[in-house]
């Protein structure tokens, strides 16, 4: 008589598993996941439009950096924005020589992996915030952010 309401009970039991059973089928489909860490950066703006001498050498030597190296790469590049936009707009603020020389500078900072959050403000989760103007040696430009500050994002 027990083994009986056991087994009254085991087929009740199974019959509302398969009654309750999975029905939207999409939910079992394969899923094609996406490792990637979406990019906090600006998207590139491959640009050939000429608007001074400098830029007949300027723009298509950053545009196959962006194209053949940066992009193939990925977001790698510790810090916001990333070293070919920092060199883009340190030329477009200053001048082919300093922007240049402020770039190589920049590059020799972003190989020390040493103590940089105890150095550089953040930007996202994964930069930390370098800009331009801190750089370009105006007194009315710089702003000085302490390092290991949050920076809000800019649009």
């Amino acid at each position: 008589m027990i083994i009986n309401k056991l087994k009254l009970l085991l087929l009740i039991f199974l019959f509302s598993i398969i009654a309750h059973s999975q029905t939207d089928w999409v939910r079992w489909e394969k899923s094609d996941p996406d490792y990637k860490i979406p990019s906090e950066t600006i998207k590139r703006q491959y640009d050939l439009s000429i608007q001074s001498i400098g830029d007949v050498v300027l723009k298509p030597v950053i545009n196959a950096y962006w194209f053949f190296i940066s992009d193939v790469d990925g977001d790698n590049c510790p810090f916001y924005p990333s070293c070919s936009s920092f060199l883009f707009t340190s030329i477009k603020q200053t001048n082919i020589f300093q922007g240049t020389l402020m770039f190589f500078d920049r590059f020799t900072r972003d190989t020390n992996i040493f103590e940089r959050s105890s150095h550089y403000p953040f930007y996202g989760k994964h930069h930390f915030y370098d800009p331009v103007y801190l750089y370009t040696l105006d007194e009315d430009l710089i702003k000085i952010i302490p390092a290991g500050t949050q920076v809000k994002k800019i649009k």
